[in-house]
C-alpha cells in the first residue's frame, strides 16, 4: 500500500483490529496556517474519528480523537480560545491526517491504541497513562515473601496486580508480612527452620526484632517449622485470592474493641494496618471484576446508521464485526466469536499492557449504564446465528 505521505518518519496508522473494515485515512497539509485550516474546512467530516499532528520533520506528535472532527480541528486554529498545550502543538504542526470511525467508543479504543503504538511526544509527557505500574508477588525462594515489584521475573509463587502507587504497595506488602508472620528481611540472612539436623545444638538469635514483637514467625533462628511457615503462606495467599478476607473482619474487631476500651493509639494503629489491606483488597477485587464482567459481545450503531458488534472479553476490544447477512459471513462471525471467547483459566494478573485499556473500557460502561443494559452473550449472539 501507498504511503499517504511523501516522508519515511510516519507513513501512516495502519489498520485496526477494532474497524470491520478499513478506515479510510485522509491528510491535509500546508506551510501556513491559513492554508492549513482552509483544507480542514474543506475536506474534515463533521464524524466521530480519530485525528494525528504530523511536525515539519514528518514525526507524529499527537493523536487525539473526537465525537465531531471538523469541530475538533477547527478548534485548533482559534488562537483566543485554544489551551495552551493545543497552541504549543500547532506551533510545530505541518500536517494533519485523520480517519473516521464507526462512532465515539470505535474513536476512543483506536486513539488509545494508537498512543500506545507509537507514544507521540504530547500524549505521553506529564500524562496519567504514562505511570509505571507495580506489582505485589509472593515469592523469592528458598522462604517466600510478600513483596513489590516493578518487573516480575516469572519465578514468583504468585502475582497480583498491576496496581498503581509504588508507596501503597509497598506498605500493603508489610503489612500482610506483619499479619502472617513472614520475614522481609535481606536474602543474605541464613534460615533455619525447626526441625532441620544440625552438627551441633546451638542457640539461633533472630536477626531482627520483628519475631520479639509477634510480627514474624523467626525462620532465621528456627523458631517454626517449615510446615508452619508453608501454612502462612497459603494462608496470604487465600486472603489475596478472596478465598479467606477474616484478616480484615479480625482487624476491624480489634480496632473496636480497643476504641472501647479507651486504648486510642492502638486504635489509631490497627486502623491505618486495616486501611493498607483495605485499599489492596478493593484494587485487587477490582481488576478481578473489570474483566471478568465485561465479556460480551456490544453492539453499537454510529452516524452511518450501521451497527458493529464489538467482542469485548475481559475488558479488552478483540474484535469488531458487522452483524452477518449471508451464511458465509454468519460462518465467518461465529468462527470469530467461538475464538474470542474461548474458555480460559481465571487468573488474578493482568498484563500490564491491558490496564489502560480495561480501565477505558469499564469508564465507557459505569458512565453509561444504558449501554451496558444493550450488551449481548456470546452463547446468545451464536444460538441466533445458528450455525
Amino acid at each position: 500500500m501507498q504511503s499517504l505521505f511523501t516522508f519515511d518518519t510516519f507513513s501512516g496508522f495502519g489498520p485496526s483490529h477494532i474497524h470491520p473494515g478499513s478506515f479510510q485515512a485522509c491528510v491535509a497539509s500546508a506551510t501556513g496556517r491559513r492554508q492549513l485550516r482552509a483544507g480542514i474546512r474543506e475536506q474534515v467530516p463533521r464524524l466521530p474519528g480519530i485525528y494525528g499532528m504530523i511536525d515539519r520533520k514528518g514525526r507524529l506528535i499527537y493523536v487525539g480523537k473526537a465525537k465531531s472532527l471538523r469541530c475538533r480541528l477547527m478548534s485548533y486554529f482559534r488562537v483566543k480560545s485554544r489551551d495552551p498545550k493545543a497552541g504549543r502543538i500547532m506551533q510545530r504542526v505541518e500536517t494533519i491526517t485523520w480517519e473516521t470511525g464507526c462512532n465515539e467508543f470505535a474513536a476512543l479504543v483506536r486513539e488509545l491504541e494508537l498512543i500506545q503504538r507509537f507514544r507521540p511526544r504530547f500524549n505521553v509527557q506529564g500524562q496519567p497513562g504514562n505511570r509505571r505500574y507495580m506489582y505485589l508477588a509472593l515469592g523469592r525462594s528458598p522462604v517466600p515473601y510478600a513483596y513489590a515489584t516493578r518487573e516480575p521475573t516469572g519465578r514468583e509463587l504468585a502475582l497480583y496486580g498491576p496496581l498503581v502507587g509504588a508507596a501503597h504497595v509497598r506498605e500493603a506488602a508489610r503489612r500482610l508480612n506483619d499479619a502472617f508472620g513472614l520475614r522481609d528481611c535481606s536474602s543474605r540472612q541464613t534460615m533455619r527452620f525447626a526441625g532441620q539436623p544440625d552438627l551441633f545444638d546451638l542457640e539461633f538469635t533472630p536477626g531482627c526484632l520483628r519475631h520479639a514483637i509477634g510480627t514474624c514467625l523467626g525462620p532465621c533462628a528456627g523458631l517454626c517449622s517449615q510446615k508452619q511457615y508453608s501454612r502462612q503462606i497459603d494462608r496470604t495467599k487465600q486472603f489475596l485470592d478472596g478465598v479467606d478476607r477474616s484478616l480484615l473482619k479480625d482487624l476491624e474487631r480489634e480496632m473496636l474493641d480497643a476504641s472501647a476500651a479507651l486504648q486510642f493509639e492502638r486504635a489509631m494503629a490497627v486502623r491505618d494496618k486495616l486501611a493498607d489491606l483495605k485499599w489492596l483488597t478493593d484494587r485487587l477485587v477490582w481488576l478481578k471484576h473489570a474483566r471478568q464482567d465485561h465479556s460480551f459481545i456490544y453492539p453499537l450503531t454510529g452516524p452511518d446508521e450501521r451497527t458493529v458488534w464489538y467482542l469485548i472479553d475481559r475488558g479488552q476490544v478483540q474484535h469488531a464485526a458487522y452483524p452477518p447477512r449471508t451464511r458465509r459471513q454468519r460462518e465467518a462471525v461465529q468462527k470469530l466469536i467461538t475464538s474470542t471467547y474461548a474458555e480460559r483459566r481465571p487468573t488474578t494478573l493482568m498484563p500490564r499492557k491491558l490496564v489502560d485499556s480495561v480501565l477505558l473500557v469499564a469508564a465507557w460502561f459505569r458512565k453509561r449504564p444504558e449501554e451496558r443494559a444493550l450488551a449481548l452473550s456470546p452463547e446468545a449472539v451464536s444460538a441466533e446465528l445458528g450455525i
